[in-house]
C-alpha cells in the first residue's frame, strides 16, 4: 500500500468515499473505487468528461485530504517541456553578469569562472513537474495535469516518458529522480482523443453529469443558502437542458452558478421570467440561447410551473421531482461538484 493510501487513512473505497464527501465532494461507488486503486496502485488516473462535470475538484480535493501541495499544469496548444519542466531565470542571469562586470570580476576571475555561476540552482526556475519530481518533505504531492487533449502529440509523448520513472536530467545539474512518485490526476474534455500509450499507463474513469438528485445533493452542499424548491427546480431544469441538444450543454459547475445567481438575487423559485433574465449564468453560447428559447421554457419548469413572472403575492408552485419526466431520470455515473 502506499504512503498516502495508509497515513491518510484512505484504506478502502469506502473511506476514499467518505474523506471525499468531508470535503464537499460527493463521489459514487465508481469515481471512489479507481481514485483508491489510483492511491495504493501509485498510478496516475485519467478522468475524461464534459467541460464542468467536476474532474479538477478532484484533485483539489485529494490534495486537502492528504495535504500534500497541488500543482497545477495546464494544458494548451502548444505547450512544451520548458513551460512545465524548467527554465533558467535569463534576466537575472544577465544581471548577474553585468553586475560581475561592474565588479571587476570577469577581469579578475575570468570570464569562464563567471559563467559557471549561471547554471546554479539559484537560476534555476522549477515548473510543476519538475516541483513534482523533487519533492521530499511532507505527503506526496498532487499533480493536476489539466485538459490534456488540448496539448499536441509530441508533448504526450514527452509526459509518457516523466510518467514512466519520474525522473528527469538537467544537463547542467544532473539527473533528479522522485523519491515518491506525487498523485497524478489527468483530465479531458475529450476534444480529441488521447493517444493509447498514455492510456495504458493510466487507470481511466468517465465522469458524466449526476443524475437530478445527485445534483440536487451537490447544489444543497455547494449552494447552502438555496431554498430547497429552488434547488429541485434548478436540478431539473439543468437535467432538462441537457437533454435538448445544445452546443455546449451545462455541467455541474453552471448549475452551481445558477443557483447561486437566483440565491443571490432573493428568489425562493424559478418562473419564465427569472429563467430568460438569468439564462447566462448556465447557458454560455448564443445559439445555445436561442436554442433553449425556441425550446420553451415551460419544457424547463415542468408542466404545472406558471410560465408567467411571478408576482410576489401569488408565487408559481416549484417544480416537484419527477415533473416534466426530468428530475427522476436516470444519469451518469460521475458525481462531481464543482468546475471541470
Amino acid at each position: 500500500m502506499s504512503a498516502t493510501a495508509s497515513g491518510g487513512g484512505l484504506d478502502s473505497v469506502e473511506a476514499v468515499a467518505r474523506a471525499l464527501d468531508e470535503h464537499d465532494y460527493l463521489a459514487d461507488e465508481g469515481l471512489a473505487t479507481v481514485v483508491f486503486l489510483a492511491l495504493r496502485m501509485q498510478r496516475p488516473l485519467l478522468l475524461e468528461g464534459a467541460a464542468g462535470v467536476g474532474k479538477t475538484e478532484v484533485a483539489k480535493a485529494l490534495a486537502a485530504i492528504t495535504g500534500g501541495e497541488l500543482l497545477r499544469l495546464q494544458c494548451y496548444e502548444g505547450i512544451d517541456r520548458s513551460q512545465v519542466l524548467y527554465e533558467w531565470d535569463h534576466a537575472r542571469q544577465l544581471l548577474h553578469l553585468r553586475t560581475a562586470e561592474a565588479a571587476g570580476r570577469v577581469v579578475a576571475e575570468g570570464a569562464e569562472a563567471v559563467e559557471s555561476e549561471l547554471y546554479t540552482e539559484r537560476f534555476l526556475l522549477r515548473r510543476p513537474l519538475l516541483q513534482a519530481i523533487e519533492a521530499t518533505d511532507g505527503p506526496p504531492p498532487v499533480l493536476l495535469i489539466d485538459e490534456i487533449d488540448r496539448a499536441d502529440d509530441e508533448f504526450e509523448a514527452f509526459l509518457l516518458e516523466i510518467l514512466s520513472d519520474w525522473s528527469v536530467t538537467i544537463p547542467e545539474l544532473g539527473t533528479r529522480r522522485a523519491v515518491v512518485p506525487p498523485i497524478v490526476i489527468l483530465t479531458s474534455n475529450r476534444t480529441r482523443d488521447v493517444h493509447d500509450a498514455l492510456k495504458r499507463r493510466c487507470l481511466y474513469h468517465w465522469v458524466d453529469h449526476p443524475d437530478p438528485e445527485r445534483e440536487l445533493a451537490i447544489l444543497r452542499r455547494r449552494v447552502p443558502g438555496t431554498p430547497d424548491a429552488l434547488a429541485r427546480q434548478v436540478a431539473a431544469a439543468t437535467h432538462e437542458l441537457r437533454q435538448i441538444g445544445l452546443y455546449k450543454p451545462p455541467g455541474v459547475a453552471e448549475a452551481i452558478d445558477w443557483a447561486g445567481a437566483l440565491t443571490a438575487l432573493g428568489r425562493s423559485e424559478l418562473d419564465a421570467a427569472t429563467v430568460d433574465a438569468t439564462l447566462g449564468a448556465v447557458v454560455k453560447y448564443r445559439e445555445d440561447a436561442e436554442r433553449v428559447h425556441r425550446h420553451g421554457f415551460a419544457a424547463l419548469l415542468g408542466p404545472e410551473a406558471s410560465t408567467a413572472p411571478t408576482a410576489p403575492a401569488a408565487p408559481s408552485a416549484p417544480a416537484a421531482p419527477g415533473d416534466g419526466g426530468v428530475a427522476g431520470a436516470p444519469g451518469g455515473t460521475g458525481s462531481p461538484d464543482g468546475p471541470s
